[in-house]
C-alpha cells in the first residue's frame, strides 16, 4: 500500500487539528485585548497582556507558515491568501487578527443543520457581532488619547462601530487617527460586505419558497396528468372491449343469415 500522502491532505489535517486550538487561542487573545482596552491597562499588566497578546500572535504566524509550507501550490495559496499574511505582518492591522474568531463561528454551523441558508445566518451574525465588537475596541484604542476626539469610551466606540457597519454614520462620532480611520475604513467595507450577503440570503430563501411553491405545483399538476392518463387508458380497454364484442355479435349475425 502507499505510503505516501500528498500536501494538500497533509494541509487539511493540519486545520482540522489545529482549528480547535487556534479558536481557544482567539478566544484568549479577544479577552486580554478587551481586558486590555478596556481597563486602560499601564505598567506591568500592561507589559503582561501584550505578552500573550504576543504570544497568541506569533501562534497565528506560526500557522500561517506550517500552511503555506503544506499547501500543494504554495504561490497560488500564497496569492489567495495575502489578507492573511497582511493582517500578520502589519501591525495597523493587529487588532483584526481578532476576527480569527470566525473559526468559532464555523465550528458552530455544524450545530444549524445542513441548510445552507441556515449555515450563511448564522456565519453572517456571528462575523457581524466579532466585526462590530473588535471594531469597536481597536478605535477605543486608537482614539482615547488623541486629542480632539469623540470617543472617549467603549459605549461611544461601540455605538460608532454600529452606525458604521450599518452605513448610516450619523457624524456625532468619528475617528481622527489615522490607525482609527483605516479601522473605519475596514468596517465599512465590511458592512457593505455583510449587507450583500444579507440580501443574497434573503433573495434565496425568496427563491427557494417559490421553488417549493412551483415543486408542489408541478407535483400536482403531474399527479392529475397521471391520474387522466389512468382514466383514458381505462377509457380505451373498455372501447376495445365494445369493439370485440360487436365483431362476434356482427359475426354470429352474419353466420346465422
Amino acid at each position: 500500500m502507499p505510503t505516501d500522502i500528498s500536501p494538500g491532505t497533509r494541509l487539511r489535517a493540519w486545520e482540522r487539528a489545529a482549528e480547535w486550538p487556534l479558536a481557544g487561542a482567539a478566544v484568549v487573545f479577544l479577552g486580554t485585548y478587551a481586558w486590555e482596552v478596556l481597563t486602560n491597562a499601564q505598567g506591568g499588566a500592561k507589559e503582561t497582556a501584550e505578552f500573550v497578546i504576543g504570544a497568541v500572535w506569533a501562534l497565528f504566524g506560526l500557522d500561517y507558515l506550517v500552511r503555506l509550507v503544506l499547501a500543494p501550490s504554495r504561490g497560488r495559496w500564497f496569492l489567495r491568501h495575502l489578507p492573511d499574511l497582511a493582517i500578520i505582518v502589519l501591525p495597523i492591522l493587529r487588532p483584526l487578527r481578532l476576527l480569527r474568531l470566525v473559526t468559532l463561528v464555523s465550528i458552530m454551523q455544524r450545530s444549524a443543520g445542513t441548510a445552507l441558508r441556515g449555515r450563511i445566518t448564522l456565519y453572517t451574525a456571528g462575523s457581524a457581532a466579532l466585526l462590530i465588537l473588535t471594531s469597536a475596541l481597536a478605535a477605543l484604542d486608537a482614539e482615547r488619547h488623541e486629542p480632539g476626539s469623540s470617543i472617549q469610551s467603549f459605549g461611544q466606540a461601540l455605538w460608532w462601530a454600529l452606525t458604521t457597519i450599518t452605513t448610516v454614520g450619523y457624524g456625532d462620532t468619528f475617528p481622527l487617527s489615522t490607525q482609527g480611520r483605516f479601522i473605519a475604513a475596514l468596517l465599512m467595507i465590511g458592512g457593505v460586505a455583510l449587507a450583500g450577503v444579507v440580501t443574497a440570503t434573503l433573495a434565496s430563501w425568496i427563491v427557494s419558497l417559490v421553488e417549493e411553491e412551483n415543486a408542489e405545483q408541478e407535483a400536482a399538476a403531474q399527479a392529475q396528468v397521471a391520474a387522466l392518463q389512468a382514466q383514458v387508458a381505462a377509457l380505451q380497454a373498455q372501447v376495445s372491449e365494445l369493439s370485440e364484442r360487436i365483431d362476434r355479435l356482427l359475426a354470429v349475425h352474419a353466420s346465422d343469415r
